[in-house]
């Protein structure tokens, strides 16, 4: 009689742990999917930064080289968020939100990088959250988070020194696209004192340089909560962000003030300490 009445009690946990192993598999199958796709975006995204840095000119179209080469890649990106879209959605976009995170930012990235070239502006949030949702699928778009976006935009200062450096051993001089816009010019020639009313001061026009170091002060003004990963991500890519600005100034230091001493062909010399430029040679 004991054993008939143990065995019944065991059939009655049986299928609760059974739906426990289902739910715990599903789980398992779902995390690896995001996984895989994540590095797929992140795959993709890359050839799509490699292909940008072809181009030599700021605030143009992209060139249609570059857009043909992309497209097989934005194909991809697409497919891979279409096909984690289901798995994303509700409380699950906070449970695999660290598993999607790299080809997130990875993707912010590229997508700010080329935004920046051919309009010379930093993408918004909103217009960055708008191009992952019309990537993902339709009526279950992937969530873009705040902290993804931020962190995909301290990559692209890495992408934009590369960018600068190239032009500058290429062509000689920094990258550089219009002047500040009408209204902005308008603020600023009403902060600053008026030496002849009939002629006022005119902003000289933006470069790489002068963008990247915009962007480095509003970066640097980053509030962000200690003892999260956030925090520590911010940490690791604010160090390398300032870097970039600095090899930056010291390569444009290099050509400016050096280069009437170098031999023709000369590259900007960028990989030495990244404390300041190396000392002036008597001459």
């Amino acid at each position: 009689m004991t054993d008939i009445s143990k065995s019944s009690s065991a059939s009655l946990f049986l299928p609760m742990f059974e739906g426990f192993r289902a739910e715990l598999d599903e789980h398992h199958d779902r995390r690896e999917r995001v996984i895989k796709a994540s590095r797929d975006i992140t795959a993709a995204s890359k050839k799509i930064i490699f292909s940008l840095q072809r181009i030599k000119k700021l605030n143009e179209p992209i060139p249609n080289f570059v857009t043909k080469a992309n497209a097989q890649h934005w194909d991809n990106i697409a497919k891979q968020y279409k096909t984690i879209s289901p798995d994303l959605q509700d409380l699950n976009t906070h449970r695999y939100e660290r598993n999607i995170t790299g080809g997130n930012q990875e993707l912010m990235e590229s997508l700010s990088f080329q935004h920046y070239l051919s309009t010379q502006t930093l993408i918004s949030y909103d217009d960055a959250c708008a191009k992952v949702s019309e990537l993902s699928e339709k009526g279950k778009p992937v969530q873009l988070s705040i902290e993804d976006y931020v962190l995909g935009i301290f990559d692209m200062v890495g992408e934009l020194m590369r960018f600068a450096i190239t032009a500058m051993a290429t062509g000689g001089e920094l990258p550089g696209g219009s002047s500040t816009s009408t209204e902005n010019r308008k603020v600023a020639d009403e902060d600053t004192m008026e030496v002849d009313s009939e002629e006022k001061r005119s902003l000289p026009p933006r470069n790489a340089l002068s963008d990247m170091r915009e962007l480095r002060t509003y970066l640097e003004y980053l509030e962000v909560p200690r003892g999260t990963y956030f925090g520590k991500d911010v940490d690791k890519k604010m160090e390398v962000m300032r870097t970039c600005v600095e090899k930056v100034e010291n390569a444009l230091y290099g050509l400016v003030v050096r280069g009437s001493e170098r031999p023709k062909g000369w590259i900007p010399e960028f990989t030495g300490s990244s404390r300041g430029p190396e000392p002036v040679e008597a001459v």
